[in-house]
């Protein structure tokens, strides 16, 4: 079995609720955080699966549609390869916020799905976000919890925290343990 990185998308890759972006609901609104687009190209060259695992709640309340998304997760893609760097697999949720879906963080069935679908043992991977969501589903799917970034205050404890993604990367690479 593998190890996987399991990545929250807006406000651990990408800029959301700055000055320049508040969502992301169309490709020119993507701008990768400072970087990214290392961090993960170090993962990879270091046989990580990196995955992506994000809310997209904009979809069922109406403000974008999936084909819109598509070319944002593109975007993403294309900017990460200017990086030499890619992600494994994606997986969202398009549901409402409060809708009950299964697949919407806290919920872990996005981590599971993907877990099952490329062999990733869970108990040695990690999950990493910036919100008690991501912490949440991490913990109930049952890997190591990383909090980056200071976008909002958490309730949830998290296994490690960093500043960002690069700091987090840095350390693991270098051997990091708890």
């Amino acid at each position: 079995m593998e190890v996987g990185i399991f990545l929250d998308r807006d406000g651990v890759i990408n800029e959301v609720l700055t000055r320049r972006v508040k969502f992301v609901n169309k490709p020119s609104d993507f701008y990768l955080l400072n970087g990214v687009g290392e961090a993960i190209k170090k993962l990879n060259e270091a046989s990580y699966k990196v995955f992506v695992v994000t809310n997209q709640g904009g979809i069922g309340l109406g403000y974008m549609r999936e084909t819109a998304l598509e070319s944002v997760h593109q975007k993403m893609m294309d900017d990460l390869a200017e990086f030499g760097a890619h992600i494994d697999d994606i997986s969202y949720c398009p549901h409402k916020p409060h809708e009950g879906c299964v697949c919407r963080k806290p919920r872990p069935q996005m981590l599971l799905n993907l877990a099952e679908k490329h062999h990733i043992d869970l108990e040695n991977s990690y999950m990493v976000g910036d919100r008690d969501p991501d912490i949440e589903a991490g913990k109930k799917a049952g890997t190591k919890t990383v909090l980056v970034g200071n976008r909002e205050k958490t309730i949830s404890e998290s296994d490690l925290k960093f500043k960002d993604l690069l700091e987090f990367v840095e350390w693991l690479i270098e051997g990091g343990s708890q």
